[in-house]
């Protein structure tokens, strides 16, 4: 499985979030495991950065954070394509809408979030971590 994992549950992961933390965590465990294929939008990293940064005020250790996760999660360019299409789209946020055309452009499976009422109108699927998790344990039991 293919899941773009939104910036929100990597920062939950990353800061420790209570009560967020330990279903995010665990995200980055079966990533790590290749249990699924992760995928990040550079995007979403200048926002990791900043969100990051701020807590550790540390430019060398934000970006040695940064290095460990991109070896957890492949990195999806967003285009200008993915931008025009997200203006006329029905998902209000637009910040969503541009995911959901980088999702889709890049054949995602879904977009992992915490945020997913924001993606009722998404033509990709999209779920809550623990859910997430849940089709993951599925699919496992079934191989």
């Amino acid at each position: 499985m293919r899941a773009l994992v939104d910036t929100c549950v990597i920062i939950d992961a990353l800061q420790s979030r209570v009560p967020f933390a330990e279903v995010a965590q665990k995200i980055f465990i079966h990533s790590a495991n290749k249990q699924f294929e992760g995928y990040i939008t550079a995007k979403s990293v200048t926002d990791i950065y900043y969100l990051t940064h701020r807590l550790t005020h540390s430019d060398a250790e934000t970006r040695k954070i940064l290095s460990k996760l991109f070896t957890l999660f492949h990195l999806l360019d967003t285009t200008s394509l993915d931008c025009r299409k997200a203006i006329s789209s029905e998902i209000s946020d637009y910040k969503d809408a541009i995911m959901v055309e980088t999702a889709i452009r890049s054949e995602m499976d879904c977009i992992v979030t915490r945020n997913v009422k924001d993606y009722t109108k998404s033509s990709i699927k999209v779920y809550e971590p623990s859910i997430f998790l849940e089709l993951l344990a599925a699919e496992n039991e079934t191989e």
